[in-house]
């Protein structure tokens, strides 16, 4: 039997890590955190139990894995999607699309992001992985198309953002409608409200935003 290169067997472990997280990412939305063991994970997945602990230190590491994977596909898929923006005017456009994208897994995925939410806020806090510099790095180049001189501080801004929309739209018996939230966020930001995907034909209270104010 002819052994394995170094670049299959590379492949192999990529695609068994996506498995376990698109497992988790779905088991997790369906009976919630502490109703979900690493043995149900890789149940799902298909994958040998001891293979989730071989690439993840425990389950929290796991769940902020997976859902900055989802929150990177989401936004990729929203900015990518056709017609591509082009022109003087594409930062905007792209701008609301990242803004749509976020606040759409809030309303669409309620449950995961709310276990998300609640596990950056433990003792634990943020985990840095690949996934998440992916999220990261394309909100720094979205902010930067749209026209930020210090794209950095921009960013950090745009996340403490989007986090805390996405908080207001997930809060235990006082939530916002995302269409409120995502009318403060065109505003703060000079957005039209007809880009991106609109919930509607006009923003909460009937007055279209406008970068004329």
């Amino acid at each position: 039997m002819v052994p394995r290169s170094p670049s299959v067997n590379e492949e192999l472990r990529r695609r068994s890590q996506v498995r376990l997280l698109e497992a988790t990412v779905e088991l997790i939305g369906e009976h919630g955190y502490e109703a979900t063991t690493l043995a149900d994970i890789a149940d799902r997945a298909g994958a040998a139990r001891g293979l989730v602990s071989y690439y993840f230190p425990g389950k929290r590491q796991l769940l902020q894995t997976a859902v900055h994977r989802l929150m990177h596909m989401e936004l990729a898929r929203g900015l990518e999607r056709e017609p591509r923006p082009e022109g003087e005017e594409a930062g905007r456009e792209l701008l609301a699309r990242a803004i749509d994208a976020i606040l759409g897994l809030a309303r669409d995925r309620p449950r995961l992001m709310r276990t998300h939410m609640a596990g950056i806020l433990t003792a634990e806090g943020f985990i840095q992985c690949a996934e998440q510099q992916r999220l990261a790095g394309l909100l720094r180049d979205t902010i930067t198309r749209y026209g930020s001189e210090d794209p950095e501080t921009d960013y950090r801004l745009l996340r403490a953002l989007l986090m805390g929309a996405v908080v207001a739209v997930l809060l235990p018996g006082a939530p916002m409608a995302p269409e409120r939230l995502r009318a403060e966020l065109f505003h703060r930001y000079e957005l039209d409200w007809e880009l991106g995907l609109p919930p509607g034909d006009e923003p909460p209270g009937g007055s279209r935003m406008s970068t004329l104010g």
